[in-house]
């Protein structure tokens, strides 16, 4: 496979503080990758460099293998797209598109091909003349999107593209940019703090904190087996435990001063640790027996009903700590009453314990 994009040992530092401390990874071609991270963790910093805005301090970029230190932002083969989207408004729709083509000298009617056939593909047949202003925010996202793909760039690059949409607006349009991703076959490069996005749309998926990479992963091995307990915390919901590790490395105490089997992601885990169980892991109304099973009792707090989604706040054991339980779609939990004490248990596998 090839790679569009390969980043070797990228750092950048600002006087004292590196945003960005030797990162390696590469893209293959015709990807969806997405770099996912908090808010100052140098995931743009990133993104500026590979479009050529920002010089490293060292390391190298090379797309379809060649080196872009030293190459100028317009003669870079990528695009990039912004938050604020930066549609020109006193252009048409069809201008809009048409700006970059007509910059590379191409014929009127070849632009007016190019046009008609990337309006096409984003569905917005027939817009040309439409005023960027008279467009919802969907539509705008779409055109924005188009002016990028229509130059055919190897890579195109989006700094949270997303962000400035309502959200049921940005539930449609990760669908939709999963779609033309597929359909053009572009290497997409996606910059977002929303791990939604990230799961829902990626091939791989990188996450960042204090400018390294701590894990990159397809996005299911990422939820199902986080190799940081940053990873753990910050991809999905999870209850976390303070614990003890005891001297049989198979279990911990808890601060409540539970035992729980557990398995051990990070072997270098001395005495204390921290044990992280999702919240769809936890299975209530169980009957003990299980061999490879730890269980306990939950006081229901609050049931909070989100239909799909709807999930349970109970305390641990009579103590003061609060966890998250996801609620499976069946009748069985009906009943459930807020201040009734269940008991429920969560597979040794799902107990996952990190420095």
């Amino acid at each position: 496979m090839n790679h569009s994009l390969e980043i070797k040992e990228l750092k950048k530092s600002f006087q004292d503080f590196k945003a960005v401390d030797g990162v390696d990874f590469y893209v293959e071609e015709g990807k969806f990758f997405s770099i996912l991270g908090p808010s100052g963790c140098g995931k743009t910093t990133l993104l500026r460099m590979i479009a050529g805005f920002l010089e490293p301090t060292s390391g190298s970029i090379k797309i379809r293998g060649d080196e872009m230190i030293g190459i100028s932002p317009n003669k870079r083969p990528v695009n990039l797209v912004f938050q604020n989207l930066a549609l020109f408004p006193m252009m048409d729709v069809g201008e809009n598109i048409a700006f970059g083509l007509k910059r590379q000298n191409c014929s009127k009617s070849e632009i007016e091909e190019k046009v008609k056939n990337i309006l096409e593909k984003v569905h917005l047949g027939g817009y040309e003349r439409k005023n960027v202003s008279d467009l919802s925010g969907g539509q705008k996202q779409r055109v924005a999107i188009a002016r990028s793909l229509v130059l055919e760039p190897s890579i195109l690059l989006l700094d949270e593209p997303l962000g400035a949409l309502d959200l049921k607006l940005r539930e449609q349009m990760k669908i939709e940019l999963k779609k033309l991703q597929h359909e053009f076959g572009t290497t997409f490069i996606y910059i977002t703090h929303d791990q939604s996005e990230a799961l829902v749309m990626s091939d791989k998926v990188a996450v960042m904190n204090n400018g390294k990479f701590e894990q990159i992963d397809t996005p299911e091995n990422l939820y199902a087996n986080p190799k940081t307990s940053f990873v753990a915390s910050f991809v999905g919901e999870t209850n976390i435990f303070e614990a003890r590790l005891n001297e049989d490395r198979k279990s911990v105490l808890t601060k409540e001063g539970m035992n729980f089997k557990v398995f051990l992601v990070d072997e270098k885990i001395q005495t204390f640790c921290k044990l992280f169980i999702r919240p769809e892991a936890v299975v209530l109304l169980v009957d003990d027996g299980m061999e490879d099973m730890n269980y306990f009792d939950l006081t229901i707090k609050t049931i909070l009903f989100d239909g799909s989604n709807t999930k349970v706040l109970a305390n641990v054991d009579k103590s003061d700590h609060e966890i998250m339980v996801s609620l499976p779609q069946n009748r069985r939990f009906a009943h459930i009453k807020e201040g009734e004490v269940v008991r429920a248990g969560v597979h040794v596998s799902d107990c996952k314990c990190y420095e």
